[in-house]
């Protein structure tokens, strides 16, 4: 039942263009863990970007991969399948951005990325590309969650979800919690009712 509704409300919050449901997705270890990445200088950090700068943060950041600049085109007219949101992870002098790249079809998490302000430019500080995958800012924590799907599980049906919050020290994305929720057969099991 959990998974209808959620399956429903991500459905309003797309037609909406709205970023009140969130799709689900894992995070990729290579900067999560703290590796480093080379920064991107895309944007100027005097204001912080709006949608539309943000596409285009994403779009001249070296550290996105060419397969995800070149399916970020938009949707509809000028719509881009976005998700950006801003807040406090880092400790910097200037909001976070975190943005969310999604398909156009279906809204699924295609990539994460995190961007901080640093000498006037923002630069990406967090990236994963495996979808599904979506990022959020809770209570100053990076929030990655993904649906874990078994290899017959149909895309409304994961077998599971795991959610990792991540804290910013020494310059670096640090896995601080981690849970996982196993959703079980959902109706699907077979076995028979007991007895009784």
């Amino acid at each position: 039942m959990a998974v209808v509704v959620a399956l429903a409300l991500f459905a309003s919050a797309c037609a909406t263009g709205g970023t009140g449901a969130r799709d689900e997705g894992p995070a990729h270890a290579d900067l999560a863990g703290g590796s480093a990445v080379s920064p991107s200088a895309a944007a100027p950090a005097s204001a912080v970007p709006d949608r539309t700068e943000a596409v285009r943060l994403v779009k001249a950041d070296p550290v996105v991969s060419t397969e995800v600049k070149r399916e970020l085109k938009p949707c509809v007219s000028d719509d881009y399948p976005i998700d950006v949101s801003y807040g406090d992870l880092t400790g910097g002098p200037e909001d976070d951005i975190v943005v969310n790249v999604l398909s156009c079809g279906d809204g699924v998490g295609v990539a994460s990325y995190v961007y901080r302000e640093q000498s006037g430019a923002y630069r990406n500080v967090f990236k994963s590309e495996e979808p599904p995958v979506y990022a959020e800012i809770d209570r100053g924590y990076l929030v990655v969650t993904k649906q874990v799907y078994a290899k017959d599980d149909g895309l409304s049906n994961p077998s599971s979800e795991d959610v990792i919050s991540y804290q910013w020290k020494s310059d670096r994305f640090d896995r601080k919690f981690s849970t996982r929720t196993d959703y079980g057969s959902l109706g699907g099991d077979d076995s028979p009712a007991p007895d009784g």
